[in-house]
């Protein structure tokens, strides 16, 4: 996909999570790599209004080079595309399920939702790190972020959100979506006697779709 139908699709993307309920006022940003550097939401833009020639562009060592200036929250994109090279692009969120588990879970939690359904394990895979609190924006995260994400395709910043990547900007929002699916089950089978699955059946999805 040439970077002018990757603008369009991070608009297209941007509405549809704004208009789930994924995101709220200017809350949440989406980052694209590109093979001259990186395409990124602007600060204080509203997923659900995103101006395709506006969107901001960034060289290969993240500096501003055209469009609105960047997200506040560029070290969060750059410690994941840097912790993962096989990644090309990243969505944060503040989807409601996803950051209920956020504020459930205690920092250092690796797992902290369980392996209901085989498109969790699909899409997110084993391990969903949970980042301690930081203030929004606070650059001090991006070492924890950045070692979590050698290892994880998705961490969950404490009492803020999850950020997730994939190997398109479309792998990426639709893991996104199924992490939230995924909360929200989660949540509505609290202190139920829910059936997950086993570590075979895991084992068994990682190796077919991992």
């Amino acid at each position: 996909m040439d970077e002018a139908a990757l603008r369009e699709a991070i608009c297209a993307h941007g509405r549809l999570l704004f208009g789930r309920g994924y995101s709220v006022g200017s809350a949440g940003n989406i980052a694209v790599r590109l093979p001259d550097g990186y395409l990124m939401t602007p600060t204080n833009s509203c997923l659900g209004r995103l101006e395709a020639g506006r969107l901001s562009k960034l060289d290969r060592e993240w500096r501003h080079v055209s469009g609105d200036k960047p997200s506040k929250e560029v070290f969060l994109h750059r410690a994941v595309l840097d912790a993962r090279p096989d990644a090309g692009a990243v969505v944060h969120l503040h989807s409601p399920h996803a950051t209920a588990i956020a504020c459930l879970a205690a920092p250092g939690e690796d797992a902290p939702i369980p392996p209901l359904t085989p498109y969790f394990v699909m899409r997110i895979g084993r391990r969903l790190p949970v980042i301690r609190y930081y203030r929004p924006g606070d650059a001090a995260m991006e070492g924890e972020i950045h070692e979590a994400s050698r290892g994880a395709r998705a961490v969950l910043l404490a009492n803020h959100g999850p950020v997730v990547s994939g190997r398109t900007l479309d792998d990426a929002v639709y893991a996104a979506e199924e992490l939230e699916e995924a909360a929200r089950l989660a949540l509505l089978l609290r202190g139920q006697p829910a059936r997950a699955l086993t570590p075979a059946q895991v084992d068994d999805l990682l190796d077919a779709f991992g």
